[in-house]
């Protein structure tokens, strides 16, 4: 399992990087990007939605999925607004994600019949509409900041994912939250804030200008709180969705990802650490 795993993440990555060096060369950022940004969006979605499901919530699916894609699409057209010079860019995102909730209810509105769980149902697919399209949409405000804004936050991330995964295995002693996720380990979380570290030197001070940024002009220690706070939100973020996963007694969000679970497996320490990563650039801590 670990070979099958290692196989499909260098795939990933390797199409990753491909579609990055495609999207730095088009004249419109986030061409080749944001299509792989919807599509995570909707199968996301669509995970959220199950685990609900197992917990007897019954939000609308396809107001929750429009909403997720218009928080998506609402963003990046404030991105593109951004990086055009116009004053009214961000208004893009303000409108996509108040479109996106005012979608859900309008949604219950008209399947309403009689009292008993409605609000639980709506209260279910606002959720998955901040979970899911929220939290992407911070991300791809990081694409407006470059590709190398967008490389920092994935390669910190997912560092400290493989830092906590090896660390965990070769030291791992002491539980860090046995009820919701047995598997890990305080000595894992130390190695995963060591390895996002490490990730943020490499990425800011290393290879930016191979990476689409320049020089960083922030402070010198920027690049070390960046990678603390996003890999410690990043390991936060896997307990969040490991807390989702044990409430309804699964071990993935889905199977359709041999080694790896579901999309929301991979996407989980990504989602609640975008803002944060956007937090770190829009403060010029890196430059």
């Amino acid at each position: 399992m670990l070979r099958w795993r290692l196989l499909l993440g260098t795939l990933l990555i390797a199409a990753l990087v491909g579609l990055c060096w495609l999207d730095a060369r088009s004249g419109l950022p986030g061409a080749w990007l944001m299509p792989v940004a919807l599509t995570a969006a909707v199968l996301a979605t669509r995970e959220v939605l199950d685990l609900a499901e197992r917990a007897q919530l019954h939000p609308l699916r396809w107001t929750v999925y429009g909403g997720n894609v218009l928080a998506v699409l609402g963003s990046w057209l404030s991105m593109l607004g951004a990086v055009h010079g116009c004053a009214a860019g961000g208004v893009g995102v303000s409108l996509g994600l108040g479109a996106a909730v005012l979608l859900v209810f309008l949604g219950e509105l008209f399947r309403y019949r009689q009292p008993g769980g409605n609000t639980a149902n709506l209260a279910a697919g606002v959720f998955a509409v901040v979970y899911v399209g929220v939290m992407l949409s911070f991300a791809i405000q990081l694409r407006g900041y470059g590709l190398g804004a967008l490389a920092a936050w994935i390669v910190v991330v997912k560092m400290g994912d493989t830092g906590a995964y090896f660390t965990g295995r070769l030291l791992g002693r002491h539980k860090l939250a046995p009820r919701i996720s047995p598997g890990k380990t305080a000595e894992g979380a130390i190695g995963a804030l060591a390895w996002s570290c490490f990730g943020a030197w490499l990425v800011i001070r290393v290879l930016g200008p191979w990476i689409g940024h320049n020089s960083p002009t922030g402070p010198w220690w920027g690049w070390l709180l960046f990678g603390l706070l996003v890999g410690t939100v990043g390991l936060l973020g896997d307990l969040a969705e490991s807390l989702l996963k044990r409430d309804v007694g699964v071990k993935d969000s889905s199977t359709w990802l041999p080694g790896f679970g579901g999309v929301l497996d991979i996407l989980d320490s990504l989602l609640l650490s975008a803002p944060v990563a956007w937090c770190c650039w829009t403060l010029g801590w890196l430059g």
